[in-house]
């Protein structure tokens, strides 16, 4: 008997853990995969390279501003519907990234690419969708400990292809990735939300109750300063690696992955242990354990002894707080209101990608010749201090109401 198309798109079933994983792993691969590619692009399209440099900043501003709405409206139509629309879009603006005659042009089609964001939003409110807060900061946590593997090896791949094949086949490589997802989700991801029957517009007037909710904030903040650490890196390590250090594109993307390991390490802890400690204490340890090692870069740097190799080895201290951190932090943030968890998830990551987009562009443009690593690892430091803070005020919050 045939199946008609409006029942398969509402049709029921949750989806394997590969398929969640490879939802999360899409939007990380179109963020760094082709960083080690930013001053070929400069030098193609004719321009600086902080001109090229805004196909980071740019692509977090709008990814922060999607996640606003795309909970929201996965709430009421459904995670399935949603991310069908979206990745599909995404791979329409990836063809325009390609074949962009201007930087201007580049950077439109790359700002549009942002909508892939629905796969890190949705992936998370799937996992809280099919199982509890405890068990979700588990799941999380194994999921991005697969997702990990992408920012790992992309800048490695990306600066392979774009020595032996040129800037665009890091987004000829995206294109095929988004292509095989959406036939992926099309497959076997079925609708996992209870769909709620109410306007959008009503959806969007709930957005004051989280608001009001002091755990949420204290989960959102520390999820969104320990992963402002990250995306400051992200602004500018490839400056520090190619202009500070001397690496060349291939060099710069087997370092660059080193926070990824670190990530990769931190979600498997989290999978592991969340359960047994609790997510405020797992949150802890990972706003420490940055802290820490970042400290020891800024002191090593002040004395005049960095190196590429200690440079980019410490900074994996950046991924395993952050692997720590972000699972529980995001079950945290999806938990204060269950049932509004793909709002929850959209307004946290957006306040997050937000922070990160600034911090990015901060990053990039404090950091000329001559000026060293210091500007970078400084901010890195503070995002990562005020990410211990965040969290120190949830456990003397719970701890005053009683809550274990």
């Amino acid at each position: 008997m045939s199946v008609s198309p409006a029942a398969f798109l509402n049709r029921r079933s949750p989806p394997h853990i590969a398929t969640i994983i490879l939802l999360a792993a899409l939007p990380a691969l179109t963020m760094n995969v082709f960083l080690p590619s930013l001053t070929s692009m400069a030098a193609h399209f004719e321009t600086e390279y902080r001109v090229m440099q805004l196909s980071v900043s740019l692509f977090l501003v709008v990814n922060a501003g999607l996640q606003v709405f795309i909970g929201p409206i996965s709430d009421r139509y459904g995670r399935r519907r949603v991310l069908l629309v979206t990745i599909a879009l995404f791979v329409l603006a990836t063809l325009g990234t390609i074949f962009a005659p201007t930087a201007e042009v580049f950077l439109s089609f790359r700002m549009a690419q942002a909508i892939v964001v629905s796969g890190m939003v949705l992936s998370r409110a799937v996992v809280r969708d099919i199982v509890g807060p405890d068990e979700a900061a588990s799941m999380i946590g194994y999921v991005t400990m697969g997702m990990a593997l992408v920012p790992m090896a992309a800048p490695v791949l990306g600066g392979a292809l774009e020595q032996a094949f040129g800037w665009q086949s890091n987004f000829w490589l995206m294109f095929v990735a988004g292509v095989a997802v959406l036939a992926l989700v099309w497959a076997d991801l079925g609708e996992t939300a209870v769909l709620r029957p109410m306007r959008l517009s009503d959806q969007l007037r709930e957005y004051p109750d989280l608001l009001r909710a002091p755990r949420f904030w204290g989960y959102c903040l520390a999820s969104a300063f320990a992963s402002g650490a990250f995306f400051a890196y992200l602004g500018g390590a490839p400056f520090v690696g190619l202009v500070v250090f001397g690496l060349d594109p291939a060099q710069l993307g087997l370092y660059f992955g080193a926070p990824a390991l670190g990530y990769g390490t931190g979600n498997f802890l989290s999978g592991r242990y969340s359960r047994h400690f609790g997510l405020n204490r797992m949150i802890l340890a990972g706003t420490l354990t940055t802290l820490a090692g970042i400290s020891v870069l800024v002191l090593i740097e002040a004395a005049g002894g960095t190196t590429a190799a200690i440079f980019f080895g410490l900074s994996a201290t950046v991924g395993l707080g952050n692997g720590l951190v972000m699972p529980n932090a995001t079950a945290g943030m999806l938990s204060v209101r269950p049932h509004m968890a793909g709002t929850a998830s959209g307004l946290g990551g957006a306040i997050m990608i937000a922070g990160g987009a600034a911090l990015s562009a901060l990053a990039g443009g404090l950091l000329v010749p001559g000026s060293g690593a210091m500007p970078l690892l400084l901010i890195m430091l503070a995002t990562t201090f005020g990410s211990v803070l965040s969290i120190v005020y949830v456990i003397r919050r719970d701890r005053s109401v009683g809550r274990v």
